[in-house]
């Protein structure tokens, strides 16, 4: 089931970076899309580009979610929004943020699963896109975001198996940095921000989407099931040491 045997798509985080770019893909080849974020504007002008169908639905919305997709017939479903609230440390992030990242990056993918799945499996053909990350496969500092990815990672392992049968294929894309608005929505100081998308030369939003439409476009029969990708100037492994400072106290002594 390559994508000339699917007619609809759903794709989440739509109004900008990868999520944008996969829909101007996907109706570039002839699929009715459904393009699903929070910024009407933005979503209003991608439907005038390309001729996707705007949803302004916050995805951590399960019923406004059900009330849009329950019935449609979705052949594709990208579950690519997210967000890296508290990115910097867990001990200093707010409730808020931490509620933000685990909402956007854990429920939706399982509110979205829910609501588009059950028909896949009537017509016994489909294929969900998940969007992980190297945060979710590797240790790495970002205790709350790699956490959420790996959950995702997971879900896509224990879901394959759970729909084993189906004929529905399950991939999970994991980009480490990637060019896109991700900071500055997930970043408090613009400054770091800033920096963060200038460390290096990243991926860019048509990277990953070139790995998305790979994964979609192989024969029935090939389920891609995880992609790594990352910039040439990135690399993830190593052992990290640092000598802790103790204090002397009434345990100590004893």
């Amino acid at each position: 089931m390559a994508l000339n045997d699917y007619a609809t798509a759903l794709v989440t985080g739509a109004s900008s970076g990868i999520g944008r770019v996969i829909v101007e893909r996907l109706a570039a080849r002839g699929l009715r899309v459904h393009a699903v974020a929070r910024r009407k504007r933005r979503l209003d002008s991608l439907a005038d580009k390309t001729g996707c169908v705007p949803h302004t639905i916050d995805v951590c919305d399960l019923d406004a979610m059900r009330k849009a997709f329950t019935g449609e017939e979705i052949d594709i479903l990208v579950n690519n929004a997210g967000i890296g609230r508290g990115h910097e440390s867990l001990m200093r992030a707010s409730d808020e943020d931490v509620e933000a990242t685990l909402h956007t990056n854990i429920d939706s993918l399982f509110h979205a699963i829910r609501v588009a799945t059950p028909g896949m499996i009537a017509r016994n053909r489909g294929h969900i896109v998940n969007m992980g990350s190297w945060a979710g496969l590797y240790g790495q500092a970002s205790t709350l975001y790699g956490a959420t990815k790996g959950a995702v990672h997971l879900l896509n392992q224990n879901l394959r198996i759970e729909l084993l049968g189906s004929a529905i294929r399950v991939t999970e894309i994991c980009p480490g940095r990637v060019r896109t608005e991700f900071a500055g929505k997930s970043f408090r100081d613009p400054d770091f921000a800033r920096r963060f998308n200038k460390a290096f030369r990243m991926l860019t939003a048509d990277d990953v989407a070139d790995a998305v439409m790979y994964a979609l476009d192989t024969p029935w029969h090939v389920n891609v099931t995880t992609i790594e990708l990352c910039g040439v100037e990135q690399a993830t492994g190593g052992v990290q040491v640092k000598r802790t400072r103790r204090r002397r106290g009434p345990a100590a002594r004893r």
